[in-house]
């Protein structure tokens, strides 16, 4: 099959690398939420070989998470897995968690079963990588932001940049504390909690 093709992988996966190079350095088993098409998931996994990447998305995505996965042929990227967030999640345990441009197409109620379900996945000392737009204090961070919050509702009300502060309550119900929120390109952040 042709191999999906999202240009933002390619534009953000720099940024991102360089905060997973520092918080995800001593890690083993990571879990990736939402993968997408799989790119970020052959690039970090390429670039962190000490990391074990379990892609995961819901069931349609994944035929062309195993074409890209395929494609790359490395050993420390097992078969995707299909995971709705609203369903049965996995029952391994995982010292990282990651998921990009996520939160925002997801209903709240899918966010907030998100947190809810990462106890239940994550190891004592795990930590939570986060990439993706954040409104703070309730106000979007740039007009770009506004503008691509209302083309996100138009296409599906529920969808919507979420502000940090409503995430990060979430996290801290999870037994999360936030140990850094990094700027990033494009007026998005990465931002990473620990248990």
């Amino acid at each position: 099959m042709e191999k999906p093709d999202a240009p933002s992988c390619r534009r953000n996966r720099e940024p991102i690398l360089a905060v997973l190079r520092d918080h995800f350095a001593d890690r083993r088993h990571v879990l990736e939420i939402g993968s997408g098409t799989g790119q970020h998931a052959i690039y970090f996994a390429a670039a962190l070989p000490h990391l074990t990447w379990q892609a995961t998305d819901r069931r349609e995505n994944l035929a062309g998470i195993h074409a890209w996965l395929d494609e790359a042929a490395l050993p420390n990227t097992p078969a995707p897995l299909a995971l709705d967030v609203m369903g049965v999640w996995p029952t391994h345990r995982f010292d990282a968690v990651f998921s990009a441009n996520t939160l925002h197409i997801m209903s709240w109620a899918e966010v907030e079963q998100v947190f809810a379900c990462l106890p239940g996945v994550m190891t004592a000392d795990a930590r939570l990588a986060v990439y993706g737009p954040f409104n703070c204090g309730g106000r979007f961070t740039s007009a770009s932001n506004a503008a691509f919050d209302a083309s996100l509702k138009e296409r599906d009300s529920q969808q919507g940049i979420r502000d940090f502060e409503a995430v990060d309550a979430l996290a801290g119900k999870a037994g999360l504390r936030l140990i850094e929120d990094r700027a990033m390109p494009s007026n998005n952040r990465c931002v990473v909690w620990s248990r």
